[in-house]
């Protein structure tokens, strides 16, 4: 699979091609990329014109796998562009750790969502206190049963930090124990398994 990007915004592609080191191509015609099969798409929402179930149809017929970025990501362009089928969604000048997770999620051919778009998913879903919720957390050390919680909330790594007093890579440390342990992914998977 290669990497493919389209933006009608000169600036975001200059970005984007200095985080990206590995091998890539910039298409700068919408007819060539929606022929593209079997590729990675990266692609700004506003290349959309308000044309993505269109767009987002065309690339997905072909086997593309898409990353919509946006300057202002918001959980309904969001659920949007997710709905039309698009594998990732995210903010266009995100670092570029974000960008490679991403695509090394969407190659795996599972969803990829900003940080901050998973925590208002999260902080969604109602609550409901269960003596399930109990039991899997018996699983888990006293350190590693707070980042749960505050996790299942909705707080990203960063806050949790902040709480806890704490590293931001010590709780992404507490968050993989958790997950291996409990046998998840990711956390979004926490806060469905503990609401």
């Amino acid at each position: 699979m290669n990497i493919i990007l389209y933006s009608d915004d000169i600036n975001l592609l200059t970005y984007w091609e200095e985080c990206f080191k590995v091998e890539y191509s910039i298409c700068f015609s919408l007819y060539e990329l929606i022929a593209s099969k079997n590729n990675i798409i990266v692609i700004n929402y506003s290349a959309f014109n308000e044309k993505e179930k269109e767009i987002l149809s065309l690339l997905n017929d072909n086997l593309n796998y898409v990353l919509v970025l946006d300057r202002t990501p918001n959980i309904n362009k969001g659920k949007i562009v997710l709905s039309y089928g698009a594998k990732g969604y995210g903010n266009a000048l995100m670092k570029k750790h974000f960008l490679f997770s991403a695509i090394d999620t969407m190659k795996e051919n599972m969803i990829w969502l900003y940080p901050e778009f998973t925590s208002e998913l999260i902080f969604l879903l109602p609550s409901k206190t269960t003596l399930n919720s109990k039991i899997i957390l018996d699983k888990l050390t006293t350190r590693e049963k707070e980042v749960a919680n505050y996790i299942k909330d909705g707080n990203t790594y960063k806050t949790i930090a902040n709480k806890l007093n704490i590293t931001p890579r010590t709780v992404k440390a507490h968050a993989h124990n958790i997950y291996k342990k409990l046998e998840i992914k990711d956390r979004l998977a926490l806060a469905l398994l503990l609401k």
